[in-house]
Formats: C-alpha cells, structure tokens, sequence
C-alpha cells in the first residue's frame, strides 16, 4: 500500500537516498529521524522531546546478543543530536530496575541506577526520560512536544478529546512528573490498550511508534497532523481565538522603535541580580495573543509543558504601557517600569516560600525572562543570546498550546507546586551546576566600529572568544556580511555604519537593542590614515580625517552612554588610537592631530562618566601592517616615502625599530582591548600602547 507523504501542518523531509545511504545501521536512522524532527518548533522546541532505537549487540562480558537502548542523553537537542549526545544501556537491566524501585521518593536514586545500566563506555548520561522508552516494548520511539499535541494535552478535558480525536487507537494518561514511575504508567497503558500507536501524556506531550525508523516518523507526523487539523476546526467552527482582539499592533517599523527605546531599560531591571541578554519577537503569533482580550486571563496561568516554564519561568510580566506611550522620559517610564518589577519580584518570592520543602534549592534570579507588551511584541531576557531566544520560542509555543486548548475546550496549566517540584527539583539543579563555567565577557554587548576587516574584525573576534555578544559595524556591507558568516548562531549581529552620519550610527544602536538588548562595550575602531606634507594636506583630508576619527568618536559616545545610563549597568568604551597621537613625525599633521584628539577626549570622557561606573579607555597600535585595512591604500606609500624605504620593507623597518623587535599583528591589538574591559575592571581614563615598545610613545 502506497504511504501518503502529503501533509498540511506538519512538513515531511524524510529522504530515500539519504535512508539508503545510511543502509542498517538502526543508530544512523534514529539519529536521522531525531534531527528532522528537531528541525521544526512546532514539533518539539530546543532541547525538549526524547528519542530512542533499540538494537541487538554483542555484550563484551559475555559474548551473548543483548537487546541494548540507544537515547537521547541528558541536556541535548534531537535537531542537533550526534552519537557523542546518546546514551546506550542495556535494556533488560533498565527493566530490571522495577525490581527495587521504591516509588515517588525513589525517583532520585533511580537516575543514579541508570549508570550501572550503561551498555556503551562512551555514553552521555542518561536523562530522566530514559524509562519512558526502556520500559516500552518498540525498537524505535519518538517522545515529542508538539504544540498541537500539547494543546490536546493541556485542555481541559484531554482525556475526551484524546478519544475523539484518535478513537480507541491511541491511549491517555494523566499528568504525572517525568521519572520512573510515569515509565511504569505508560507500560500498564499500553497493557490496557494493545494495538494502540501512541499515548497522549496530559499536559506534557505525546509518545509515539514504530518497527522501523521510518514508521515510527510517519506515526509521529500523522498523529500530529490529525491533532493539528481537529483544532483548526474547532477555531473556525468558534470564529476567533483569544476572544477576538482587543487593542491595535503598531505598524512594523513603530513597534520595533518602542522595542528599541525600551530594551535598555528592561534589561537593567531584569539585570538587577546578574547581568542578561535580550530577544525581541512581534510575529503574527505572538501579536494575535498579547492583543487578544484573553491575554489578561491566560498569562498569569503559566505554562503547561515541563520544558516550556523551566524556560519561560511560570508566568510572563504584561506591563501596562499604553501603545502610544511616550518613551523619550526614561524617568517617567523607569517610575511605572519599577512598581511592576518589584510586584513581579515579590510574587516569585512568595511562590517560592509557597512551595518550597526542606531540601529544596536556594531561590534563583525573580526577575521575569518573558515580558509582554500589548500591540509592540514580546522581550525576554537571560544569560545569553541562545538561552533567550529558545526562551521567546518557548513561550510562542506556549501561546500555540493556549491557542489550540482554548479552541478544543479551555486552558488548564499545571498547579503551582507540581510547576515548583519541577523548576526545583535536585536533578535540574544538579544539571545547572555541571553547566559549563561562563567566559570572562558573558552576559556583554560589544559594538564594534570598523569590524569589517582588519584591527576591527580582530577585535571583535576576540571579544566573542571572550564570551561576548557582538554588533560589527563597518560602511562596506561587503565586508561585513563576509566577516559575520564567520561566527556561530547566536554570536554576533551586524549593521552598516557610517561613523561620520548621526543616524547611521542611531539606527547601529538600535540594531544592538533589538539583537540583544542593549551594549556594554564600544570600540571605536573604524578609521583612516592619510600620510602627506603640509603643502599636500587639503581641507577634505583634514575634514574626513576630523570626522571619521574624531566626530564619529563623539557621536559613537554620545549615543552609546545614553544607552548604558538606561541601563544603568555601567560599560567599557574604548577608542583605538595610535601612537601618532602621542609622537610627531614627518608628513603626518592631519592624522596626528585627529589621533591625538581622540586620545584627549578619551580622558576627558573617563573623568565625565566616571560616576556612572562607565570606564573610557584608550588603545594605541603602532606599525600594524600585516592585516591591516590601512595599510592597503596609500598610507603605506606615504609612510614609506617618509622613511625612505619601499612598501615590501615597511613590516621589518616597524619591527627593527621597537625594543622588542616584534612584528605587530590585528590580534596584538585585540588582546589589548581585552585587557581593559575584561581584566583591568578598575582602569580608566588609561593608554595602553601596543607596539612593542616605543620609547618615545611612553606616557609615563
């Protein structure tokens, strides 16, 4: 019989030739399936869902064939899961377990057991899901969170709709917290129900099925693709989702202005315990349900899926900002903003002195990662740019699971203590505390001016080493564009910028807020030489060099400070000079003088902002010819001609002529800049020369 691939809600991507090209290896098509099914949030989000294969192996102890479970290990992600993210045991071991499980309080010291039944040395640790599919009988298993799935799970009569939506061929079980005892569940389900393809797990997600990797992806797909099309008719036979709308979206380009002037000051309140990264999102999704007449009801309830508040936190903040709100008086909006943190901070408080036992872990972060503002779109904060963004994409699965239990019945979430129980259970405090140690500048925005190539790009590669976010700015697009496919998701971002416009550099701000919600570190890096004599000098080498090196330092500063005063979390600017602002030499009067210019503002800066914990500091390079953007053009003709040597003698002339004889590089320059804002957390208004010692650049 001819299998249907054809489906509306769900996108098939399975391949024959890639099937035929892993041949049997069972593990490569568990793998395969995993990372198509990853690939779409509307099946299961980041990190969430489980799947699994079972093969038969030869065991080196015994020399018999052995059943042994292929899965999912603890923390990872099914789009992105390799052999090295699997944990193999064997299975009859794992089964086993039932003999000396001890019940509810037992859950713990049973992922403890899960290590004695490790079948592969190379495993990754097993994670609590693990009975769920060693104690069902099916060689390949996909444990899912669907939205549509959860939507069915998380209505209010689940079980009903279950029914109706599959007949008798696909069983139910209520609400029960991952572990052991809800793997017990689901083998007496199936017990009870033989035949059946899968089982819908009330308010978290869906288990599914099959012989082979590949059935067991077409059962996942058609149950999901069943559950989607019975709620889209229960939308369209009620009208409206959410009780219609009740207030207006901006238009496109107002909505992303209000977030942009916001994001600052929202990212200082939810950085009050430590410092977060924003994520801005005003999809139809979102607008459809922060619009809506329901959202007053529906927000406060929480989330329903495990996975969706350990990201999202319970419950969202709604601040009450009118759409038209005027957000030029930080003052004003900080005096409404305030109240509406502190509320949200003492309401967490209190859920936690709630629900808390005797050996619960300490109270985390109170601040909320998910805040909505009604007609602009919704913010959320965290540690980085990753964990943000897989927190917005949570709660939009969140809203998808209201919108889909709201059309089939009504919304239920999970009760506050079932939520605490989870959100503080030892084992993912456990799994926090084996989180890798966090980089020197995590947490950091850094705006990078002529990042393009070069000392910039050097400079921005080394504060994203480092830990940091960064924003490459640079007026060739080219140049940029190519510079950004260097870094992984989630890394950097890029705007183009010309130093010398006001508002090109407003709109390169605006870019950094909305990306990540604010900047802690401006590098002013963008620049030009132009080598010439007095006599030769003309007024538009004189302005561009004004502009370009000094202008655009004031503005870059004017602008960024505004920000990092919103903020309110102090921040680095560093200008990268040269140690022509310090020496004169020959054929050099416009660029010296602009040079020097920047380093005198630097320190007039330093003293100015001193109090508002932002540090102005200043990097002079000196002979920085191999990979340098400057000395491409005629810069290196000029000096050369000053000194009287050719171009090809210029890097062993600046070598031969520092006390260290060194060659100087981009990098050199770059761990320079490094050094001031993520090591000397107590300098400013400082030089720092990097050019292998020069006697006459001494400051001191």
């Amino acid at each position: 019989m001819e299998i249907s691939t054809t489906f509306q809600y769900v996108d098939y991507l399975w391949d024959k030739e890639k099937e035929a090209a892993i041949g049997d290896d069972q593990v490569g098509l568990f793998l395969y399936r995993s990372n198509l099914l990853g690939s779409d949030l509307r099946i299961t989000n980041y990190g969430g869902g489980n799947t699994s294969c079972k093969t038969m192996e030869l065991d080196p102890l015994t020399n018999e064939v052995v059943e042994v479970m292929w899965v999912k290990g603890s923390g990872g992600d099914i789009g992105t899961l390799t052999r090295a993210g699997i944990a193999g045991l064997y299975t009859n071991r794992l089964r086993n377990l039932k003999n000396v499980y001890g019940g509810m309080s037992d859950e713990d010291r049973m992922v403890r057991l899960f290590d004695h039944c490790i079948y592969d040395l190379d495993s990754k640790a097993p994670s609590i899901d693990t009975p769920l599919h060693g104690l069902l009988p099916f060689a390949h298993i996909d444990h899912l969170h669907p939205d549509a799935l959860i939507a069915v799970a998380a209505a209010d009569d689940s079980e009903k709709a279950t029914k109706e939506i599959w007949g008798d061929t696909m069983g139910w079980v209520p609400w029960q917290r991952p572990g052991f005892d809800l793997g017990l569940q689901l083998e007496q389900c199936l017990a009870n129900n033989p035949g059946i393809r899968g089982i819908v797990l009330g308010s978290h997600g869906l288990f599914t099925w099959g012989d082979t990797s590949f059935e067991c992806y077409m059962n996942s797909l058609e149950v999901i693709e069943r559950a989607s099309e019975y709620i889209e008719q229960k939308i369209a036979a009620k009208g409206s989702v959410f009780g219609g709308q009740k207030i207006q979206s901006l238009p496109k380009a107002e909505r992303l202005d209000k977030a942009a002037q916001l994001m600052p000051l929202l990212r200082g309140l939810c950085s009050s315990e430590k410092r977060m990264i924003g994520h801005f999102s005003d999809s139809d999704v979102v607008l459809e349900f922060i619009n809506s007449n329901d959202l007053e009801r529906l927000a406060p309830m929480g989330t329903s899926c495990p996975d969706h508040f350990l990201r999202t936190k319970i419950q969202p903040l709604v601040l009450s900002l009118a759409t038209n709100e005027d957000l030029s008086d930080t003052k004003a909006i900080l005096a409404k903003l305030n109240p509406a943190f502190v509320a949200y901070r003492k309401e967490y408080e209190n859920y936690y002195n709630t629900c808390k036992k005797h050996n619960s872990p300490a109270i985390r972060d109170a601040n909320p990662v998910i805040i909505i503002y009604p007609g602009v779109g919704m913010f959320s904060f965290a540690k980085d740019k990753q964990t943000t963004r897989v927190a917005n994409e949570f709660y939009v699965n969140a809203i998808n699971v209201m919108r889909g239990a709201e059309a089939i019945s009504s919304y239920t979430s999970l009760p506050r203590q079932e939520a605490f129980d989870i959100e503080y259970w030892l084992l993912e405090e456990a799994k926090l505390s084996r989180m890798p140690k966090e980089k020197p500048l995590s947490r950091k925005v850094a705006l990078v001016t002529g990042a393009g190539g070069g000392i910039g790009k050097a400079i921005a590669d080394k504060l994203a080493e480092e830990g940091a976010n960064v924003v490459l700015c640079d007026i060739a697009e080219e140049r940029l564009v190519e510079a950004f496919k260097t870094y992984k998701r989630d890394v950097a971002s890029y705007a183009i910028c010309d130093v010398t416009n006001t508002s090109s550099i407003d709109s390169a701000y605006k870019k950094a807020c909305l990306e990540f919600g604010g900047v802690d570190i401006i590098v002013h890096s963008a620049g030009l030489a132009i080598s010439k004599a007095l006599e030769d000098t003309t007024e538009k080498d004189w302005d561009i060099l004004q502009d370009i090196l000094v202008k655009g330092q004031f503005d870059l500063a004017k602008q960024g400070v505004s920000i990092m005063r919103k903020q309110n979390l102090g921040g680095d600017f560093i200008c990268i000079a040269s140690k022509n602002g310090l020496v004169s030499g020959p054929n050099n009067v416009a660029y010296g003088t602009a040079k020097a210019a920047q380093q005198h503002m630097s320190r007039l800066l330093a003293t100015e902002l001193a109090t508002d914990k932002i540090r102005v500091n200043t990097v002079n390079p000196d002979g920085v010819i191999v990979g340098s953007k400057i000395w491409e053009g005629d810069w290196a003709e000029g000096r050369a001609k000053a000194y009287g040597i050719s171009v090809e003698d210029l890097p062993a002339h600046y070598a031969k002529r520092n006390l260290l004889n060194e060659i100087i590089y981009p990098q050199d320059i770059a761990n320079g800049v490094f050094s001031l804002v993520g090591i000397l957390n107590k300098t400013t208004g400082n030089i720092i020369n990097v050019d292998g010692g020069m006697a006459n650049a001494f400051v001191r």
